[in-house]
């Protein structure tokens, strides 16, 4: 099989024997016909996210990806800073998690029950892919774009009973967040967690309704049809 890489400078193509592990595949390259070849691997084992890479146009984790006899083209994730290669630079997402400040921002006591744990089960799985922001097609118009990612944790901590201050989350997602999506669900099919991004932000959506928020590009769209 042919496996064709988007590397740094320019595409590259390998001659390997079918039946391997992507990531196996990789390291087999590496240290058989291009030392150079650069990507990123942890666990091996689909635990730290590390190896998500692009796999004919479509987020895969390497380490999880069985390989058959087709020809195939690598890319590295979307949205990102390329390092080198295959490896990228997160850097600009967790900028954006600080916009968002999506962590406890306000603590307070509470009692946390196996009921409130399971609320958040989900969405605490998360194992830092970031292959649902390289999904989203928004980013390629919107670089300020929050994300699924960025939006997922604030609607996991605005489910935690410890945070004593929601709205404030809530107030900092309305610029290029929420109303910014278009629910088109591709973090949801990219997710190898099973996290629903999509329906995360559903509830975001509904959680500001509540405080007083609406969709803004609501109020610059024209109904006069006649």
């Amino acid at each position: 099989m042919k496996i064709s890489i988007q590397k740094t400078d320019g595409i590259r193509e390998y001659e390997l024997s079918d039946g391997l592990n992507l990531l196996k595949a990789l390291f087999k390259i590496k240290e058989l016909q291009d030392n150079s070849l650069t990507f990123s691997s942890g666990c091996k084992s689909g635990v730290c996210g590390a190896c998500a890479m692009m796999l004919d146009g479509k987020e895969v984790l390497a380490c999880q990806t069985s390989l058959s006899s087709n020809d195939i083209f690598l890319e590295p994730l979307r949205y990102h800073e390329v390092q080198r290669d295959l490896k990228v630079n997160h850097q600009s997402i967790h900028e954006k998690l600080k916009t968002a400040q999506s962590w406890l921002n306000t603590p307070q006591k509470a009692t946390i029950t196996q009921n409130d744990v399971e609320l958040t089960k989900v969405e605490s799985d998360c194992i830092l892919c970031h292959s649902c922001y390289s999904a989203c097609p928004v980013l390629a118009v919107n670089e300020n774009f929050l994300g699924p990612f960025v939006l997922s944790r604030v609607y996991r901590y605005s489910l935690d009973k410890r945070e004593e201050d929601i709205k404030s989350s809530i107030d900092l997602i309305q610029l290029n967040g929420i109303w910014d999506c278009t629910l088109c669900g591709e973090c949801t099919v990219a997710c190898p967690q099973n996290i629903d991004p999509k329906m995360n932000i559903l509830s975001l959506r509904s959680n500001s309704a509540m405080l007083g928020y609406s969709d803004p590009n609501m109020m610059t769209m024209s109904f006069d049809f006649f």
